[in-house]
């Protein structure tokens, strides 16, 4: 019989040789290109791009850019990632130190593990497999005790300093003065206070109430009429390109078309921009003269719509605005009606961009239906998706199945490099192309679910995708991997079946390796040289763009980061890591080396490269340190079964001793922090001295204790960023804090160092500054978007001839037309200078023909070159 070929140290090597090489040119590729495209590598620094708060550039230096980057402070990372971005980078860095400290086990367990152990070969030989002899399973008991206790520990610090950097910020004037601090939306409102007027009765403080109504024949028509302007104004630009390059090409042949301001002597009428109804069928409209029609038609529809909006029928949620964002945590905090179910769904500190609308008119059963079918879909799907998950675990032990499966045997003849190829990085590959199909399905269930903003919708994805990831990634993956590994072993001797799965199980551990592996090189890579970023801009750009609007709006709009499918990812990754650290203690050194890739990559991209995504408040890192605590009860549990195959009773004990010890904590976090996680505490917001105003606290009878407007005006205005008033929070800190104390103190003492106080120097200083309102815009904020929709304005390029102008007084009355800002180069392309147009100005701001070069030239350059090289 031919045996099986243990290929585990080949299959480690060939992974780290595949992606290290890949690793490189990613990085070959982002030192060399950073500096040449810089809308690609740094686009914050770019002010055409990011008009406040802009990152000065890395150094050119190829080596220095990295040192400067990994010395920006906390202040620096809140301000350009904001806190949701900030404590994704805290937790890959919080993992990267707990492998860290999870190496230093290599030293007692690698000796135990490969000394007169049971001959395994390759890596199998450090990890627990190799043990031979009940006495050595204590080492690993009493290091999962230190190792796993230590976690436990991190974990309680960090979500102490969450819960403390959090309310410090939300107390912040940036925060405390936000429109959405100071907002609450409630969901299942008893019919009675679906009524502007009543709902003021209920609650201290209410200063504007918005009662969600829609139509959905407005908002049908408001998309409507949008498309049409959107259609008009592709058209409108495709006929004065056309323009443009007849009288480019004519100048050319030096047959230069005579001054004319009629577009019929450029453009014949047959090759104006025309369309179908039906693709490929029916007759062809004249795009703008059937936009010229029809757009005036649907505006007149949406305007009698709109003036019948209060009219129409509530739709079940209510918006309520307080004066101050303590009386609107208050109302937040309060149980607001005697019905249960009513009142409870509550979301404070929602921008109205956030808000998912469709979900707003839900009733408290149809929410609780639609949850359970959400979540019975996505079980379905985790069920399901196992076949193919287990199918990638037997990949990546192929080599043990050859005894029985004969016809496998060929892989023998494969050079070492191909088969190490097949059995470690196909496999990874396949997992992560696999679950890269997940996420829009998870979001769409979510919406199913009746989650009503994006945060929360996002919020209700990362605890589904992380079982998911965990159910398929881990626990699947191991079970078959391991199976694969001993399924010839079990049908010779299928009675130690159990002793067998047990004795094999670390073997898994190779292959996980060989995944962190790769998102740690080639993923992390990957994100450094932005290679979606890349295809977008460039490729999708010159394929797609034609419009101003279009041009602009690509290079302007940064994209951000999902956190609900970005932290399960790495989340599972540490459960993995954390399941293994014990078992397999050669997990932790990959896992350090991937973790801390990955830092670099993210935090480079989302300081100088993303955008901020809807603004959770970190929220989303808290649960990912909670769901990291299943990797302990993972390991304990594996350690556990590990040890009573073995018949080493007395490490069982100990083992379940400590499994009971790390439930004990975490339900002892999840009591201590769940009450305070998802509001602001009293003490954050109220003044130490009992009455003077605070950010976020003002007295409503406060104007009844100075004898004049003027007095109480004066003194609002020296207390309206409230720096100079100490806050009930303040009180114990200024009593028991200690600033000298030593590394270990403050590592030891988070509720002392990690006080409400302590933290307030990581904010940057603009969190200290008042931000900017719109009255205007705050007055229908909260409403159904399509009651305050106005007709967009369409923007074209106004071109030397003059045809714009023309263009613009054909459509008076139609819709309002702006040539402002976009013009055409010499070679006939469209450009814009700024932004879209707020409305119809026709002023000889733009620049005349004979200006146009020095004008992009000195004003746009840099999107110049980025539009004429088109080398890559």
């Amino acid at each position: 019989m031919t045996d099986s070929k243990n290929t585990s140290t080949q299959d480690v090597l060939t992974s780290i040789a595949a992606n290290g090489a890949l690793f490189g040119t990613f990085i070959a590729i982002f030192i060399t290109f950073r500096l040449k495209f810089s809308r690609i590598y740094q686009p914050k620094s770019d002010p055409l791009v990011n008009t406040t708060l802009r990152p000065t550039p890395l150094p050119r230096d190829p080596i220095t850019w990295l040192w400067v980057l990994l010395r920006k402070p906390p202040k620096f990372v809140i301000e350009q990632a904001g806190l949701d971005g900030y404590f994704f980078l805290r937790f890959l860095t919080m993992v990267g130190f707990v492998s860290a400290g999870g190496m230093l086990m290599m030293i007692v367990l690698f000796p135990v593990n490969a000394i007169h152990g049971k001959l395994s070969h390759g890596l199998d030989q450090l990890s627990i497999s190799n043990v031979k002899g009940t006495d050595k399973y204590y080492a690993h008991v009493f290091m999962s005790w230190f190792f796993y206790g230590s976690v436990l520990f991190v974990i309680f610090r960090e979500m102490y300093f969450y819960n403390s950097l959090r309310q410090a910020a939300l107390a912040s004037p940036h925060y405390a003065k936000k429109l959405s601090s100071r907002t609450v939306i409630f969901q299942t409102v008893p019919e009675q206070y679906l009524d502007e007027r009543e709902f003021f009765k209920l609650f201290d403080g209410v200063k504007t109430v918005w009662i969600a109504r829609g139509q959905r024949r407005l908002a049908g028509k408001v998309k409507r009429r949008q498309m049409l302007a959107m259609q008009l104004e592709t058209a409108l630009t495709k006929l004065l390109l056309r323009a443009m390059k007849a009288k480019i090409k004519a100048e050319k042949k030096q047959e230069p078309i005579d001054p004319s301001s009629q577009m019929i002597d450029y453009v014949p009428t047959k090759k104006r921009p025309t369309f179908r109804l039906l693709p490929l069928f029916g007759h062809k409209y004249d795009t703008i003269e059937y936009c010229k029609e029809e757009i005036p038609k649907i505006d007149k529809e949406i305007k009698e719509l709109q003036a019948k909006f209060r009219s129409a029928r509530p739709m079940n949620s209510v918006t309520v605005e307080f004066t101050n964002q303590y009386y609107a945590q208050v109302a937040f905090q309060t149980c607001g009606n005697h019905t249960p179910l009513h009142l409870e769904a509550k979301y404070i500190g929602v921008e109205p961009a956030d808000i998912f609308w469709p979900n707003m008119r839900l009733f408290w059963w149809e929410r609780m239906v639609r949850s359970v079918l959400a979540g019975s879909a996505i079980i379905v799907l985790i069920l399901t998706w196992s076949i193919p998950t287990a199918f990638i675990g037997v990949i990546s032990n192929l080599t043990y199945l050859t005894n029985k499966l004969h016809f496998l045997r060929f892989v023998y003849n494969l050079p070492d490099d191909l088969l190490g190829l097949i059995t470690s990085l196909l496999p990874t590959v396949l997992l992560a192309l696999l679950m890269l199909l997940l996420p829009i399905f998870i979001r769409t269930m979510a919406k199913i679910a009746g989650r009503a903003t994006t945060q929360s919708i996002e919020y209700y994805t990362q605890s589904a995708y992380f079982a998911f990831q965990l159910i398929q990634v881990f626990l699947v993956t191991a079970l078959s991997s391991s199976a694969a590994a001993t399924v010839t072993q079990i049908v010779d001797d299928p009675g130690n079946a159990m002793e067998l799965l047990a004795s094999n199980l670390p073997k898994s551990s190779n292959f996980y390796i060989s995944y962190l592996v790769l998102q740690g090189f080639s993923i992390a890579g990957g994100a450094l040289v932005q290679i979606v970023g890349f295809v977008m801009f460039y490729i999708m750009g010159f394929l797609a763009d034609i419009t101003a609007r279009q041009k602009w709006t690509r290079y302007t709009a940064l994209g951000g980061y999902a956190w609900g499918t970005m932290y399960p990812v790495y989340a599972n990754l540490f459960a993995i890591s954390l399941a293994y650290a014990v078992i397999s203690p050669m997990m932790m050194l990959f896992s350090f080396a991937g973790f801390a890739f990955l830092y670099v990559a993210y935090l480079h991209n989302l300081t100088y490269v993303s955008g901020q995504s809807a603004d959770n408040r970190g929220a989303y890192y808290p649960r990912a340190l909670r769901q990291s605590i299943v990797g302990l009860y993972l390991g304990e549990i594996c350690l556990t079964g590990i040890f009573a195959v073995g018949k080493s009773w007395g490490c069982v004990v100990l083992e379940l001793i400590m499994l009971g010890f790390t439930v004990f904590v975490h339900v002892q976090i999840d009591k201590s922090f769940d009450g305070q996680l998802n509001l602001l505490p009293t003490d954050c917001m109220r003044p130490l001295d009992g009455f003077s105003s605070t950010v976020s606290y003002q007295p409503l009878n406060q104007r009844a204790l100075f004898e004049t407007d003027r007095a109480f005006e004066e003194y609002s205005v020296k207390m309206e960023n409230g720096l100079g008033v100490r806050l009930l929070a303040d009180d114990y800190e200024e009593e028991t804090r200690d600033v000298h104390g030593n590394a270990l103190q403050r590592y030891l003492q988070p509720w002392k160092f990690y006080s409400f106080n302590q933290v307030r120097h990581y904010l940057p200083g603009s969190y200290w500054h008042i931000p900017e309102s719109d009255p205007d815009a705050d007055e229908y904020a909260y409403d159904y978007p399509d009651v305050s929709a106005k007709s967009p304005t369409v923007w074209i390029p106004r071109d030397p001839m003059g045809l714009s102008r023309v263009e613009i007084e054909n459509l008076k009355g139609v819709i309002e037309v702006s040539d402002e800002n976009a013009i055409f180069d010499n070679r006939g392309r469209v450009v814009w200078l700024a932004g879209p147009p707020a409305g119809n100005q026709t002023s000889d701001n733009t620049p005349a023909e004979k200006n146009v070069s020095d004008t992009i030239d000195s004003n746009r350059e840099t999107v110049f070159k980025m539009e004429t090289d088109t080398s890559l």
